[in-house]
């Protein structure tokens, strides 16, 4: 007797090309389905990261390109009025002026940020007296923030190179006496209440660049100018602040006075 499998005689290899063929079959056609994307459901998938990072369920007006393009709008969004138009005329004058080099624009959560690179603009090397060169810059600058009411804070950065002078012992000093020389030119040349501005340096402790190289250690060297947002949620902040900024701009600007 022979059993069934050995009645296909030489035939018999054909249920096996047969199995692999249906698996074959049954696996592009799995393939094929997972790669055709459901506009319902990406839609769907798009409002629930839309709603995740804060924006408006219905919000579809961000920017870009990329593979969720109405994220855009959460993750980089507008600033706020006054700070948008402030930015915007800079964007011009920097723009008409070819000032690209020299002075730069960004948004970050606390506000607006004017970066001033010191190198070639705003102070000789070492020194922290404002080169006559600058000034059309600042005025430029200052003649904005004459129309906001909003807080300022001055930031003073250096690369990582030592200092020791009997005026700076280090960069701390320097970093702080430049910040304190731009919000000074603020104050008495443009009467800037001093109760919104803070001045304030950091030395080297927040690179935008390795200090490796002269060229990342020169970006390095700036001054900041943040123009604070504002919102319902820090209101109750905000009422204590301007005190505070004035009071360490003050003693700041006045410690700065004493070294010259």
């Amino acid at each position: 007797m022979s059993d069934g499998h050995d009645g296909g005689g030489d035939l018999r290899w054909l249920l096996t090309y047969a199995d692999m063929i249906t698996l074959l079959m049954a696996f592009f056609i799995m393939m094929y389905s997972m790669s055709v994307i459901s506009r319902e459901k990406f839609d769907q998938a798009a409002a629930s990261l839309r709603s995740e990072f804060g924006a408006p369920a219905g919000d579809q007006t961000g920017g870009g390109s990329g593979l969720l393009p109405h994220l855009g709008a959460a993750t980089s969004p507008r600033l706020e009025e006054p700070l948008q138009s402030v930015k915007d005329q800079l964007e011009e004058y920097i723009a008409e002026n070819d000032l690209q080099s020299l002075l730069q624009t960004r948004e970050e959560a606390r506000g607006l940020v004017i970066t001033l690179v010191s190198d070639n603009l705003l102070f000789p090397v070492g020194e922290a007296t404002l080169r006559a060169p600058a000034l059309s810059i600042v005025d430029r600058i200052a003649g904005l923030l004459q129309d906001i009411p909003n807080l300022t804070v001055i930031e003073g950065h250096t690369c990582s190179l030592a200092i020791k002078t009997s005026r700076y012992p280090s960069n701390w000093e320097l970093s702080a006496a430049r910040a304190c020389a731009v919000a000074r030119y603020l104050v008495e040349q443009w009467g800037i209440d001093p109760v919104r501005l803070a001045a304030t340096g950091y030395a080297a402790s927040r690179p935008v660049a390795p200090n490796d190289r002269e060229e990342g250690r020169a970006q390095n060297r700036r001054v900041e100018i943040v123009l604070l947002a504002s919102g319902p949620a820090s209101e109750g902040e905000e009422e204590g602040a301007p005190a505070e900024a004035g009071e360490v701009a003050g003693s700041t600007m006045e410690s700065a006075e004493g070294a010259q």
